[in-house]
């Protein structure tokens, strides 16, 4: 009784700041404030329409597109070499693969903003790509190392023993296998990628700035309750893409929750 209370106290405590911004979103008066003294949409209007988070919604379609279209394969290949072939320090090279995850933001958004200054690369999306690829490959690979682990090897044998060559076995064999963990990755890439503010901060410029980056150039100029609309819109798009993948891919299982205890 006392674990569930704690439970629900915790929920209700990471759920209520959502709860406030998502109220202060439909306040009429330019101040950004809770509650709000009226109901009005026009913020949400500004959001779509305002020319910055414009350029920046095109930016975050590029970078993300690009950084989960490289993430994906890279993954893939680290985490069946990782789980299927006896490397030499697996334990290593699984902690350089990951370690993007225990890395401060400053530091890793500092150095990649030191080396791009080097190469010359701030003015174009690639060191931004680059950032990004580095910090969703660790959600890629542990994502399909589930799948990866929980495949069948003798399938893909008994295709070997029917003469099929192993670019046809991975092909029609083991990626159809590994589809629900290819599509968590995925999913978790472009959620990763799309909410990535620290290191984009460090790399970007008023060119190659992404959404998170615009929002929050916007919020230190202005104090309206147009970042109270583009957050709720993050949040209701996020939650929407996360409830319908776990609803077709049942993410419980690709990433071995066990949901009965």
């Amino acid at each position: 009784m006392i674990a569930r209370a704690v439970v629900v106290l915790l929920l209700a405590f990471m759920t209520l700041p959502t709860v406030v911004v998502v109220v202060a979103s439909v306040n009429p008066t330019e101040m950004l404030a809770f509650p709000p003294s009226g109901f009005s949409l026009r913020w949400y209007e500004h959001a779509l329409t305002y020319p910055q988070f414009r350029r920046a919604a095109v930016n975050s379609v590029i970078v993300t597109a690009a950084s989960a279209a490289l993430a994906l394969p890279i993954g893939t290949a680290a985490a069946l070499a990782l789980v299927r072939h006896p490397l030499r320090l697996r334990g290593f090279w699984t902690a350089v693969l990951l370690s993007p995850l225990v890395v401060p933001g400053v530091a890793a958004g500092l150095g990649l903003l030191i080396l791009a200054a080097r190469l010359g690369l701030l003015a174009n999306h690639a060191v931004l790509i680059a950032a990004h690829v580095i910090l969703v490959l660790p959600f890629v690979i542990r994502s399909v190392m589930v799948s990866v682990a929980n495949l069948d090897p003798m399938l893909e044998r008994a295709a070997a023993s029917l003469g099929a060559r192993p670019w046809r076995v991975f092909r029609m064999v083991t990626l159809p296998l590994l589809r629900p963990g290819l599509f968590a990755a995925l999913l978790f890439a472009i959620i990763v990628s799309v909410n990535e503010f620290v290191v984009s901060l460090f790399v970007s410029t008023r060119v190659t700035e992404i959404l998170p980056v615009a929002m929050f150039t916007y919020v230190v100029n202005y104090t309206d309750p147009t970042m109270a609309a583009v957050s709720t819109l993050f949040i209701g798009a996020t939650f929407v893409v996360v409830f319908a993948a776990d609803r077709l891919l049942h993410l419980s299982r690709v990433f071995q929750i066990d949901t009965h205890r």
